[in-house]
Order: structure tokens, then sequence, then C-alpha cells
């Protein structure tokens, strides 16, 4: 049974039980505690915790989910995989462990000629929470198990929560699969062995949990007001299974990816533990990479872009120790894509997208390795060189951090010369990161709002925005929030949030910064200046205010008014932001999609994926297309309708927005520019006055950013220039029409001037390579010159004068170490010799002495090395300490 054919019948069951189907949510999570979505209830989330009623009693769902943090498992088990798709049927305060365990049951037994799963119950295991008698009796009577064939187990691995105290929790049930006496020992489940694999478990969510400190340790405090129910079934497991293969890379989603790279490295499948192992990461890595860039991740160094980049980097080394080093992606990609396309369909016109970010990835880490090849060959020889066979865990630990060179080939390639790598210490080093790194996200986390606060409000219905018709407006105070605690009154001099009924006040979203305006009350002498609009939960808005006179409390009628030029400015900023995007399309096709935007009053900016910089001509376009566009005086028009009639129409969905089932749809000029979106518009282009497109940047490897001011600050920013402009053609003597051309000519006499001088500096400097190479010495087996020089003007020029002093004292062995001061700031450079070198002279080896003296450091090649630091007084002892270690080698 096909893996798509498992994901339709399991939709289709559930949707026939009065379960709303609800579409995978994105792999990026809007959760701002987690990176991705690691799991098929994270998105119903707000409902399972009560902050956001539920919209639906039954839902069922196939999440596409993304896990890294068992990577290093992935290809060495039979299920961990980082991309997985998550069946999930879930009841808020519907049915509860009855219904989810006759539900259960009835999929997997009946006959896949009926539509369902085909599982023979005599291959099925049971695991329920050791103390719940409840949920082993209704499997007993609705399965017929004796009690050996329904397992209890602890806290551990039947108990489960959503997080810390306050979270919900409950008992959950396992569904298990029997592989059989060849994958293992008798017993069941609980041997904990790999003949069983979990295809199902069941949470009951029915309790509040307590503080604990582990999974199997924390108190359950209460009942939850409702009972829910949370299932995942994993659709890869079910696959492997019903395709009748060992594991989840050889299902037909993944298998094609594994068969490609065993055939382009000439490595059969099956051959070598450690080949197989290799092609599943392979398999596993590219398949996931494929999704995350389908919902716009892009390689990066930080957050999401790192977790996709050390994916695609895993891929490179594995092929590599595969025995292929070339481009390998071009190749893997599309076998993945077309192993996915049937179930997302999407990939299909993403694809050139992916892809060009996917292989400039690939060619970019290739190069590194290529140099980082070179440094380690370099290290490797210096400690050679040095005498020690063990290569130290700070510079495997520097390749892996800084230059993204893994740590297996580090080892692959010292080994080769002879020399091991201490892993120990790598390991420490590694470990000491990640503490770092999870100190960091936690005190992140801490720092986010309890938005548990809002979920008595968002009880009371969603905030109505009234703001794109009226720009003040009545409502009702539905709740006060101070200091992040519910509060029933406030006065003049705090700072409170208030939540409305109602609002004319735009809440941040969509790229548009929060409206500026004032809350009032007659009644009250209520006067409160807004500090900002949000939505802290799905529909409802929080309005953040100081109140500078008068008071508020719960149930007063207050009036919110909107600043009308801000929103006149914003409503420009936003419109020309959608006039922009619409520009760049036309101008770089539709591989230019935008990634981001920020727009307020005066000013816009919009991120979009390309990955080379924009020319002056480019630039030019853009602004000429976006400002006739302006002064065609295109109608604005807003519509609202379902999702899939917008698409149909062409509307453009922007990455990182969540949309319902209805939207509104904002058409400027027709097709043209058609987009989905929330925010405020003028009625018409020609309000918008003037873009005037100032900045263009880079924003990563695969983004560019475009900033431009609109309006009155468009035509300030243009006032500001004619007057700089004025000046020059003053000062300079020169009309408008010549400016360019005087400024070129007086920068080209400025820099020939700059050489000349350059020139004669460098002739004066080299006259003192004969003195200084006459002060050479021996030291050990060497001859060697180590002197202070006082000031210069650069490293480069220190550089120069040791490779000539280097060249004055021929082929004996020789060795220069020339200290200075630059800047305020001391230099070591030292240079040796060929024959130094055959000596055991290595100039990197010879400045990692001399630099931590100067409280710095420094390094380089054997032939030629650089170091420095910060204590200028300490250069001398820094070169008699290089004269000391000569002297003792």
């Amino acid at each position: 049974m096909q893996t798509a054919e498992i994901r339709r019948r399991y939709l289709d069951f559930f949707e026939k039980r009065g379960h709303t189907a609800v579409p995978s949510a994105p792999l990026v999570s809007d959760d701002p505690t987690i990176m991705f979505t690691i799991a098929g209830m994270v998105p119903f989330i707000p409902y399972f915790t009560g902050v956001v009623p539920a919209p639906f009693d039954r839902a069922v769902s196939v999440q596409k989910c993304i896990r890294t943090n068992d990577i290093e498992e992935v290809g060495k088990t039979p299920r961990h995989g980082t991309f997985f798709q998550m069946c999930g049927n879930f009841s808020f305060g519907d049915y509860f462990k009855q219904g989810a365990i006759e539900f259960a049951w009835e999929l997997l037994t009946t006959p896949e000629s009926a539509g369902g799963l085909g599982f023979k119950p005599e291959d099925l295991w049971i695991t329920v929470y050791e103390k719940d008698d409840v949920a082993r009796g209704i499997w007993r009577e609705v399965t017929g198990f004796p009690d050996a064939r329904i397992q209890g187990l602890g806290m551990k691995d039947n108990f489960w929560s959503a997080g810390g105290p306050g979270s919900p929790a409950g008992p959950c049930s396992e569904i298990f699969f029997d592989r059989g006496p060849a994958y293992g020992a008798d017993g069941g489940p609980a041997t904990d062995d790999d003949r069983y694999v979990e295809i199902w478990n069941l949470v009951f969510m029915q309790y509040e949990r307590g503080e604990g400190t582990t999974k199997d340790d924390y108190e359950i405090v209460a009942d939850l007001p409702k009972q829910n129910i949370d299932t995942g079934m994993g659709l890869e497991r079910i696959a492997f299974i019903k395709q009748g293969v060992d594991n989840m890379y050889e299902i037909d989603q993944v298998r094609p990816v594994l068969d490609k790279a065993a055939e382009i490295s000439g490595k059969a499948y099956g051959a070598s533990h450690a080949d197989d192992v290799r092609m599943r990461v392979v398999a596993d890595h590219v398949r996931s990479s494929l999704m995350l860039m389908a919902d716009r991740v892009e390689p990066g160094n930080e957050g999401r872009g790192y977790i996709l980049r050390r994916l695609l980097r895993r891929v490179v080394r594995a092929m590599r120790l595969l025995g292929f080093e070339g481009a390998s992606l071009p190749q893997l990609l599309p076998a993945s894509k077309d192993a996915m396309k049937d179930a997302y369909p999407e990939l299909v016109d993403e694809f050139p997208r992916i892809a060009r970010l996917a292989y400039a990835e690939e060619e970019t880490f290739l190069r590194t390795l290529a140099a980082g090849t070179a440094i380690l060959e370099t290290a490797v020889t210096e400690t050679r060189a040095s005498g020690v066979q063990h290569l130290s865990g700070e510079t495997a630990f520097k390749l892996h951090d800084t230059f993204g060179f893994p740590i297996d080939l580090t080892v692959e390639i010292a080994e080769e010369a002879g020399v091991s790598v201490n892993r120990e210490a790598f390991e420490r080093l590694m470990s000491e990161q990640r503490t770092r790194a999870k100190a960091d996200a936690k005190s992140k986390r801490s720092a986010l709002a309890d938005v548990s606060v809002y979920s008595e409000f968002r009880s009371l219905g969603e905030t109505t925005f009234v703001g794109y018709t009226d720009l003040a407006h009545e409502s009702e105070v539905l709740g006060l929030i101070v200091d992040g605690h519910p509060a029933v009154s406030a006065s003049s001099g705090q700072q409170v949030e208030i939540i409305l009924a109602s609002t004319a006040l735009y809440a941040e979203s969509g790229g548009q910064e929060a409206d500026s305006g004032q809350i009032t009350s007659a009644a009250r002498g209520l006067v409160a200046d807004v500090v900002d609009v949000q939505r802290p939960i799905a529909g409802l808005v929080s309005h953040t205010v100081t109140i500078v006179s008068g008071e508020v409390a719960v149930g007063d009628r207050v009036e919110t008014i909107v600043d009308p030029a801000y929103r006149r400015s914003a409503n420009q900023a936003h419109t020309a932001t959608h006039l922009l995007h619409a520009a760049l399309r036309d101008v770089l096709g539709p591989d230019a999609h935008q990634s981001g935007s920020y727009n307020k009053a005066g000013y816009l900016r919009l991120d979009f994926s390309w990955s080379q910089g924009l020319t002056n001509d480019t630039k030019a376009e853009l602004e000429g297309i976006v400002n006739d566009a302006i002064r065609a005086n295109h109608v604005v028009t807003t519509r609202e309708m379902d999702l899939d009639e917008a698409k149909s129409l062409g509307a453009r969905a922007l990455f990182g927005e969540k949309y319902g089932s209805r939207v509104r749809m904002v058409d400027i000029g027709g097709p043209w520019s058609r987009e989905l979106c929330g925010g405020t518009h003028v009625g018409s282009s020609s309000e918008i006055g003037i873009v005037n497109l100032v900045g263009e940047s880079s924003v990563g490897s695969s983004n560019r950013r475009i900033e431009s001011l609109v309006g009155r600050d468009a035509f300030a920013d243009f006032a500001v220039e004619r007057a700089i402009v004025s000046q020059l053609t003053s000062n300079l003597k020169a009309p408008r029409e010549q400016l360019a051309d005087r400024v070129q000519d007086l920068a080209t006499s400025l820099k020939a001037a700059q050489k000349r001088i350059a020139e004669l500096e460098a002739a004066e400097a080299m006259r003192r390579v004969p003195a200084i190479a006459a002060e050479a010495s021996s030291a050990g087996s060497v001859l060697l010159v180590a002197k202070h020089l006082g000031e210069v003007r650069s490293a480069d020029e220190l550089r120069s004068l040791a490779l000539a002093v280097r060249e004055q004292l021929g082929d004996r062995p020789a060795v220069v170490a020339l200290g200075a001061a630059s800047n305020g700031k001391p230099i070591v450079l030292v240079a040796t010799n060929p024959a130094a070198r055959d000596a055991g002279a290595a100039a990197g080896a010879l400045v990692r002495i001399a630099a931590p003296i100067l409280g710095g450091g420094g390094g380089g090649k054997p032939d030629v090395a650089q170091g420095g630091g910060t204590d200028v007084e300490r250069l001398d002892d820094a070169l008699a300490a290089i004269r000391t270690e000569l002297a003792n080698g």
C-alpha cells in the first residue's frame, strides 16, 4: 500500500465519522518557543489549553513534522527520521477513551478491501499506563485480548504532558506491531526491543500537571474542565510495515533518493552496514531539506536556517564518505521531489526556487570543504613537525564551528596522515557550546509572556476590527491586564493592556506596524496614549496604553481613536509594498518571492528571495515601475472570499502568514497586483504620492532587502539630496550635469597620489632590509632575526619586510621574526625558509608561542604566520620567547 493511499484512507475514515479535515500547518511553527512543528498536535495546542476556543469538536489531520533532536540516530534504526508525517485524530470535549480506542482499532483491523489498513489482530500489542484500569478494560472489551497482550507501563513510557506546570497531561495508550521473532526477543513492547514498532499513540488528556523535574516525576493537581483526545499514528511507520520493507528509508516516498545515492556513488545498498547508514542519512535529509525549503526556510547561520544548512551539509558529507565528491543534489533532490509530489503537489511549482537554493548551498559547502581541507592539512603538518601525534580538540572544534567542517572528515584526513584527533577535547567543547545554546534558548522562552492570561477574554469572542472604514469607534472594555495579571481598573500614570470587544486601531500584523492613536472616555476623564496594539493569541487584540489622565475599569464604554495622519501614511507605505512586490516579479521573474516585509508611516522594507545584488539599472527600473503605477491612479479594491477562490484568481499568499477559510484579497490595477492581505490601504494608487528607493542590501546568502521612503518622507529625502547637489556644484565650480565626472576626476587624482606616496614609503622601508638582515644570529640550528621595528603603517608592510629579510639571508636555515605596533596594536610576523622548515621550524607554531604573550592569538602556514594582541609593551618578550624556543629545539 503506497504512503499516499494510507494517508487518504486515514483522512477519509475520520471525515466519515464527523471529523473536520484540517490541512497540515507549515513546518515553521508560529509557537515562539519552538522552531518547527514537531508533532501533529502542535497546531491544536491553543485549543487543548483552552486559550482559544476550538472551532470544531472533532478534527483530523496529517501533519508535516520536523524533529532533529535524534539526528545522530538517523539511518541506524528503522524508525528515526528528521521529517515525518503524523496522522492525528482529535477530540475537544467530545469522545474520550472509548471512542479513541474503538476508532483506532477499527481502522487498523478493517480489511484493506473494505477501506481499512488490514492489520491482523494477532500482530498487534497494546500498552497502557499501569494505573489506567479504564483504558485496559476498554481494550479488553474491544479487542478480546488477554491481559498479557495489554501491558501496563509507568509514567516514563505511558504518561504525557504538554509542558511545564499548568499544562494538560494524561495517560496514554500505545499500539505496537510485532515484526516477528527474526527481529528480536519475545515478551511484547515491555522488552523495549526493535521487534515491536509503535505505530499509534492515544493520549487521554484529562489532568492539569503540577511541579516536577523529570518526565515521570510530577504531580497531578486537578482535572481539566474538558477531557480531550490527541492521537498520533506515524505514517512512515505504517508505510514500511504495509510495504513489507525493513525501515522507513525504504518506503516509496524515500527509497528513490536512496537508490539514486547508491547509483551515483557506485555503492550497493545492503553490501556494507556503514554505507547503508550513509545512504539512509542522505535519503532522509534530502527529503527533510526539500520539505523545509518548500515551506520557505532558507539556509542560514541561525535558527531554522542553520538546521536546514546542517541537514544539507550532512548530505554532502555522507556522499563524500560514500566516495562521491562532486555536486550530488542536482541528482538527489529531483528524485525526492518526484517521490513526494503526489502527496504535496505544490512541490512541482516551487521546485525551481528550491533547487536554486539547494544547489547554491552545496556549491558553497564544497568550497568550504576545500578550504577546510587546506587548513586541516596545514594543522596536521604543524602537529607532526612539533613531534605531537594528536591534533588538538581546539583545532577540530574551530574547523567545525567556524568553517562547518564535519568532525568525521577531520578524523579521516588526520588519520590518513598518521595523526589522531583529540575527540575527548572536541566533544567537551561541543558540549559546552550546546549548554550555552540551551541556556540562551531557555532565557528566550522565559522572556515570553504567558498567553494563558488572555484565554478568559478570548472565550468571550473575537475582537472585531472596524478600522477599515472607521477611524473612531466606541466599544466595551472586556478586560484589563497590569504587569501580566488581570485587573479590574487602572488610573493615571499606569501602563495597561486594554481588551475591547471591537476596535478601530490596527494591530501589528502582516508586516504593518500598529496604529498610533488614543483611547478615551469622557465619562471617566480617560485619555490614554496608545503604545502598541498586538494580537497575543488568535482572534484577540490587546491595546497597550499609557494613561495620561482619568481612569478605566472593566465594563466601561471607551472610544478608540486612530491618528488620521499616521494611518494615511501607513496606508501609503503598505500599498507601496504591494506595488514593489509586483514590480520585482515583473523585472526578476516569479522566483523573486517576498520573504518578509515591514511598513510604517513613510517607510517600507521588503525582503525577497534572490541571491545577487541588484544593479543600479535594475533598481532604477523597479523605482520607475512603482512610480508609474502610482501615476496610473489604479483603483485599490478589497474583497472577502473563500481561500480556494482567491487562489484560483491568482492571489499570492505570503510566507509566514496564516490564512483561514475566509480571506481578504487586495487588488491594485486588477490582476497585476493581487495579494491576500489584512492590512490597511489607500483607495487609489495616486494617493501614495511618490516612492524613493533608498537602499538595497543582502540579508543572507539567498535573500535581498529593499528599503524605500514613501510619500512626504520620500519628498523630504529628495529635498536633502537637492541641497547636497547644490552645495557640490558651488564648491566644485561645476554645473550639475558635470558633477559625477568632476568627482570621479578628483577621486582618480587622489588615488594616484596615494599610490605614489605608498610606493615611496615602501621603497624607504626596503632600504632598511640589509641592516635588519645583518642582525641575524644563531638560535639552535637556524639563523634568527628577531627585531622590534617600532611603528609600521600596516601588517602588510611588516609582512613585506619579513619576506625581503628572509630572501636576503639566502639558503641557510633562517627564521625572521619581526615585531611592530600599528594603530596602537602589537603585531608579530614570522617567516621561515625551506631549510629552516626542514630543521623543524614552523612559522605558525612560533607565532602561537609569541602571540599569547601579547594578550592575543594568531597562526598561519609553516612558511609565514602572523599574530597580534593588545599589549604593545611586551613585544620584546614575545620575540625573546621565539628565540628561546628555537634555541631549545
